[in-house]
C-alpha cells in the first residue's frame, strides 16, 4: 500500500483557497491594487475576452459555411483539446502518488509501470475510431464504392468495424494488465479509471454532434445556439434583477436569471428555427463526404409552412404529450369551466413550421437541464481548487469550460432527433451498408437483378445487361467450383 499523500502541493491542499494559496501565504501577500489598477486590469481582461469571442464566432461561422466534413474535423479538434486538458488534470491529481512510486521503483521502473500519456491517447484513438466510423459509415461507404480499389481495401473494415474496435480496445486492456506492478496498483488503476471516465463523460457524448451534423446542419447549429442564448439571457436577467441564489455550487447564479434565460431561449428558438428552416444548406442531410459541394434536396415537411389551429396544435408535439393533453382536457380540474373558452379559442389559426415546435422542446432542455452540465463542471473545479480547466482560449479559460453544457445538449439533440423526428428513409449509403453484409453469391445476385430492373426501365441498354449477366454467371460458377474443390480436399 502506498502511504497517503502529504498534501504538500498547495493546489490540492485542503486548507488552500480558490487561488491555490493558503491563509498564511495570503497574510504576506502584496497590498491590493489601487482602484485605477483594478480598472485598467478589468478593461484589459474585457478586451482580451472580446477579441477571443469575435475570433471564436468568426471561426465557427467559417466552419458552418465550409460544410459538414470541415465541421466534423472542428468537433474532433475541440474534443482533442478537452481530453488533453482533462488528461493533464488526471496527471496532477495523482502527482503525489507518482512521486512516491518513483522514489520506490526508480525512474525506469516507474515509466514501465504507469499508465502514461501514450496509453491514454491510445484509448482515445480507439474510442474515436469506433464513434466516428459508426456515425459516418453510410457516407463513407458512398465514397469508397466510387472506386473498385477503395472498395477492395476498405470494404472489409466497414463490415467488421465493431469487431476491429473491440479488438483494439482489448489489446490496450491486456497491455495495461501486463504493466501492473506491485505497490503501484493504486496509482495505475486510478489513471485507468480517469482515462475511462474522461472518454465516457466527455468524448463519447460530444461525438453525437457528428451524427447531428450529417442529419442536417440545423440539428447541430440550433442546439448549440440555444445553449449560448440561454447563457446570455441568464447573465443579463441575473445582472439586472437577480437576488435569490439558485444553487450553492455557483453563487452568482440566481432564480431570476434562470427563469429569464429560460423565457429568452424559448422565444428565440421559435424565430431562429423559422429562419434556419428556409435554407437547404441547413435542412438537407449530407449523404456523402464531399467537401464544398452544395446541397440540393426536396425540403422535408418538417421545414415547410403550414396552417395550424389550436385544436391541431397538440398533435405537433412529440408523444406522449398529446395523450396527456387529451386526458387533461377530459378529466382535468376546472375543465367544466374552461371548456367553453378553449372551444372558442380553438378556431384561432396561425402559420408556422413543424420544426419550430421541436425547437421549443430543445429550448426547454437547453435552459432547464443543460445548465446542470455547467454546475457539474463548477463542482468538479471546486473539488480540485482550480479556476479553469485550462487556458487554451484567452479570457475564457479552457475548452472544457466552454463546452460543459454543450456536451449535455449534444446527447439530447441526437436522441430527440432519432426518437421523435427521424423517419425511415432509404439512401444510397444505407443500402450499400446493408449490401456489404451479404455474402459474395448474394451480392452478385442482387447486382444481376438490379441490372435487369434498370434495363426494364430503359436506363441501361439490354446488350450491356446481357454482358453483365453472363459475367456474373461465370463468376458464380467459379465460386461454386472453388467451394466444391475445397470440400473434396
Amino acid at each position: 500500500m502506498l502511504p497517503q499523500p502529504s498534501n504538500s502541493n498547495h493546489a490540492y491542499d485542503s486548507d488552500a483557497n480558490m487561488d491555490g494559496r493558503t491563509d498564511d501565504e495570503q497574510e504576506h501577500q502584496e497590498p491590493p491594487a489601487s482602484k485605477e489598477q483594478q480598472r485598467v486590469s478589468k478593461i484589459r481582461s474585457f478586451r482580451i475576452r472580446t477579441v477571443s469571442t469575435v475570433v471564436l464566432i468568426g471561426s465557427f461561422l467559417g466552419f458552418i459555411w465550409s460544410g459538414h466534413v470541415p465541421l466534423m474535423f472542428m468537433i474532433f479538434c475541440i474534443q482533442f483539446a478537452m481530453v488533453r486538458e482533462l488528461f493533464r488534470l488526471a496527471q496532477k491529481a495523482q502527482q503525489e502518488y507518482a512521486i512516491i512510486a518513483e522514489q520506490r521503483h526508480g525512474r525506469r521502473g516507474f515509466r514501465k509501470a504507469k499508465l502514461g500519456y501514450s496509453q491514454q491517447w491510445y484509448f482515445f484513438a480507439v474510442a474515436a475510431f469506433w464513434m466516428y466510423l459508426r456515425f459516418v459509415k453510410n457516407q463513407l461507404v458512398v465514397e469508397i464504392t466510387s472506386s473498385a480499389k477503395l472498395a477492395h481495401l476498405f470494404g472489409w473494415i466497414m463490415r467488421r468495424h465493431s469487431l476491429i474496435a473491440y479488438s483494439l480496445y482489448t489489446a490496450g486492456f491486456v497491455t495495461f494488465v501486463l504493466r501492473l506492478q506491485k505497490r503501484m496498483y493504486t496509482y495505475q488503476f486510478a489513471q485507468y479509471a480517469w482515462t475511462h471516465m474522461i472518454l465516457l463523460v466527455v468524448f463519447i457524448p460530444s461525438s453525437f454532434f457528428v451524427s447531428n451534423i450529417f442529419d442536417g446542419l440545423m440539428w447541430f447549429l440550433l442546439p448549440c445556439s440555444l445553449v449560448i442564448i440561454n447563457d446570455i439571457g441568464a447573465y443579463l436577467f441575473g445582472m439586472c434583477f437577480g437576488h435569490r441564489k439558485l444553487i450553492q455550487l455557483s453563487p452568482k447564479k440566481t432564480w431570476e436569471g434562470f427563469i429569464g434565460g429560460c423565457l429568452t431561449t424559448v422565444v428565440a428558438s421559435w424565430y431562429l428555427a423559422g429562419f434556419l428552416s428556409r435554407f437547404k444548406w441547413m435542412t438537407c442531410p449530407r449523404t456523402d463526404l464531399s467537401v464544398y459541394s452544395w446541397l440540393d434536396c426536396e425540403p422535408d415537411d418538417l421545414y415547410k409552412l403550414r396552417m395550424y389551429s389550436l385544436h391541431e396544435l397538440q398533435d405537433s408535439f412529440p408523444h406522449p404529450i398529446p395523450d396527456y393533453l387529451d386526458y387533461w382536457r377530459q378529466h382535468g380540474p376546472l375543465m367544466q369551466y374552461l371548456s367553453p373558452l378553449l372551444s372558442a379559442l380553438g378556431n384561432f389559426s396561425f402559420i408556422a413550421r413543424p420544426m419550430q415546435f421541436h425547437a421549443v422542446v430543445l429550448a426547454a432542455f437547453a435552459s432547464i437541464i443543460a445548465p446542470f452540465g455547467g454546475f457539474f463542471a463548477s463542482g468538479f473545479k471546486r473539488g480540485f481548487k482550480i479556476k479553469d480547466f485550462g487556458d487554451s482560449i484567452p479570457g475564457h479559460g479552457g475548452m472544457t469550460d466552454r463546452m460543459d453544457c454543450q456536451i449535455v445538449m449534444a446527447t439530447f439533440g441526437y436522441l430527440y432527433f432519432n426518437n421523435y423526428v427521424a423517419r425511415e428513409t432509404l439512401a444510397v449509403g444505407g443500402v450499400l451498408t446493408s449490401m456489404l453484409q451479404l455474402g459474395p453469391d448474394q451480392q452478385l445476385e442482387l447486382f444481376s437483378k438490379l441490372a435487369n430492373i434498370l434495363a426494364g426501365d430503359e436506363l441501361l441498354p439490354e446488350e450491356f445487361v446481357h454482358d453483365i449477366t453472363e459475367t456474373i454467371k461465370a463468376r458464380a460458377n467459379a465460386l461454386s467450383s472453388g467451394r466444391i474443390c475445397n470440400a473434396s480436399l
